[in-house]
């Protein structure tokens, strides 16, 4: 396997799942099942295979339930972010598990499903990181690529990988999959309490250092009970 730029990833897992519901009333988000396997078993699974050795998992929603299921596995190691008491949303989320990432680390949500294209995506990934130039390294895919999803894009990139983002009112060509390397100075000064990554996304690309890489496998987003079986059907064709 390739050099990874980090042996750690954090796994958003923390969210209320709302979407997913009526799956979610019983169940966090990350134990709904698509092709016979939890959606955070998906994503744990990629890690192992790309060779990440530690996962820091936050947890909030039906924590317990969570946290007894990655509680068995060794590849990766998981470790809990525990976000019972406040749910602090991708920022804030980051900032509270910060004392337990490498740096840099992956970050990755709980409900990504993808299949790779000639490289591993964390390979990827690292193999254009540039920690002199970059606070956020985020994998991104074309419509075309991006499974389930209708929305009107997130990014423009150019050829540099430079990221600008979408004008209201218009499309952009690019939809962010929920995966991204990150440098611990993407969240220094960062606000206290929930916020939004988009905070600390909005200083990087004015000061130049998002960047973002195309992927050139196929990606799903499963946010919705629909959106299960049309997973299932792509990854049985995949």
């Amino acid at each position: 396997m390739a050099k990874l730029a980090s042996d750690t990833a954090m796994v958003m897992a923390a969210g209320l799942g709302k979407r997913m519901r009526p799956l979610t009333a019983t169940m966090p988000k990350p134990m709904v099942r698509v092709a016979g396997k939890p959606l955070i078993d998906h994503t744990l699974d990629r890690l192992a295979e790309a060779g990440v050795s530690r996962a820091v998992v936050n947890v909030h929603y039906l924590a317990d339930a969570l946290e007894a299921h990655v509680a068995e596995r060794t590849s990766p190691k998981v470790e809990i972010s525990d976000e019972r008491d406040m749910l602090l949303e991708t920022g804030g989320g980051m900032i509270k598990a910060q004392p337990m990432l490498a740096d840099p680390f992956f970050c990755l949500n709980s409900d990504n499903i993808w299949l790779d294209g000639p490289v591993n995506a964390f390979v990827e990934l690292s193999d254009f990181w540039d920690a002199e130039r970059m606070d956020a390294l985020l994998l991104v895919v074309t419509h075309k690529r991006a499974g389930n999803f209708n929305g009107p894009g997130d990014f423009h990139v150019d050829a540099m990988g430079g990221v600008t983002r979408r004008k209201p009112g218009r499309i952009a060509p690019f939809v962010y999959t929920g995966i991204q390397l990150v440098s611990h100075r993407l969240l220094r000064d960062a606000p206290e309490g929930k916020f939004s990554t988009n905070i600390l996304w909005d200083r990087a690309i004015e000061e130049g250092r998002l960047f973002a890489l195309p992927f050139n496998g196929e990606w799903f987003e499963v946010g919705t009970p629909a959106a299960i079986r049309t997973t299932e059907e792509a990854l049985s064709r995949g």
